[in-house]
């Protein structure tokens, strides 16, 4: 895996999202900033309706179904409103008034999603990991799925919490799955033909904030109702081919920068294994910490994306966030919902700056044991 260059003067940026980028794109975004392949122009200026953008968008869309094995079953559509407005777009399209849907509950954004789809109709919590402040995945004999739900959604990976399913719940026979993959898209392999629809910010693994990116079964979009507000119809956007109104136009062409990064660096199965390096160095240096650093998550259900971890005390994660900020080391205080520390792993992420982090973490213990 590419490892940032220094000469930027650049530091290792844990942040949650939005997130580090591969210095490649950023130098070629650069590059083609002022005059995009000799159009006169930056891709920010052009006409979202003109040649050059319409095939930015569909080699984006190409190399997006080549790097996720996409059906040809499935529409691509890039969208906007971040995974917030699609927490109300899946109940005003797929929940009908006399259904229900099942949400399984593993963190914030999975309790966040099924709030919001209960303002539009019958929602359902086939599990809550919520008494235990989300420390674990359930196990199958914890799901308490309806075989008649209009659909079943999880989060495959809770930032706040740090809690990422390996593989994914199996729904009942007819059901729909539905994810929010926000920040664990693109990390690594998975089968999108066993799934309904799967959506994800793109400001962790795909590129900037403002992209939403959504795969969605060509069966489902029959069901979408009649008279939704236009921006809120995934059959209006996938019939317009996410071009019914001006699109992220430059968001959209850096997600595609990522993408043909990620299938040069040899697809999700080589980022899968570069992000369980670091991921592996990081739990190493807090399980051989002898406790000083306590993660939040149990062993079977931790994210590779997001590690989250404890000290002793309040005081201790302050002083840690400020000195490991001071030494280049930027975004490692944990969300202010949950406190303590998140080192988040996404795929731009080097293993350079794991292992510069876990020295550091070796070093405050010595400081401050």
């Amino acid at each position: 895996m590419a490892t940032p260059t220094s000469s930027y003067g650049r530091i290792h940026n844990f942040a949650a999202g939005p997130a580090v980028l591969p210095v490649p794109v950023l130098e070629q975004a650069r590059d083609e900033m002022l005059n995009w392949h000799g159009s006169g122009m930056s891709v920010m200026e052009m006409s979202h309706r003109g040649k050059h953008f319409e095939g930015i968008i569909a080699e984006a869309e190409a190399d997006l179904r080549t790097l996720l094995k996409i059906p040809n079953n499935y529409k691509v559509l890039f969208m906007q409103g971040g995974a917030h407005q699609q927490f109300s777009m899946l109940p005003m399209n797929f929940l009908p008034k006399d259904a229900s849907a099942d949400y399984i509950l593993t963190g914030s954004w999975g309790r966040t999603a099924f709030k919001e789809a209960g303002k539009f109709g019958k929602v359902r919590a086939a599990f809550t990991g919520e008494k235990d402040n989300f420390k674990a995945l359930p196990t199958a004999a914890q799901l308490d799925l309806d075989p008649k739900a209009a659909y079943l959604h999880f989060t495959s990976n809770e930032t706040i919490h740090g809690i990422e399913w390996t593989g994914e719940p199996t729904p009942p026979a007819g059901v729909p799955l539905i994810c929010d993959t926000s920040s664990d898209m693109c990390s690594r392999p998975f089968d999108v033909s066993k799934y309904a629809l799967i959506y994800a910010g793109a400001q962790k693994n795909l590129g900037p904030a403002g992209v939403v990116l959504v795969i969605v079964r060509d069966d489902m979009l029959p069901k979408v109702p009649a008279n939704l507000p236009m921006m809120l119809d995934y059959k209006l956007m996938a019939e317009n081919k996410s071009l019914f109104n001006t699109p992220p136009c430059y968001g959209i062409y850096i997600v595609g920068l990522v993408v043909k990064w990620l299938l040069g660096q040899g697809g999700l199965e080589a980022i899968d294994k570069h992000n369980n390096a670091k991921a592996a160095v990081i739990y190493q240096a807090i399980d051989a910490s002898g406790g000083y650093y306590r993660g939040h998550a149990q062993a079977n259900s931790r994210s590779r994306m997001n590690i989250t971890f404890r000290l002793a005390t309040e005081d201790l994660e302050n002083k840690f966030a400020k000195e490991s900020t001071a030494a280049g080391l930027d975004g490692l205080k944990g969300h202010r919902s949950v406190g303590g520390l998140r080192a988040s792993l996404y795929n731009a992420q080097s293993l350079e700056a794991a292992q510069t982090l876990a020295k550091f973490m070796k070093d405050f213990q010595a400081k401050n044991g």
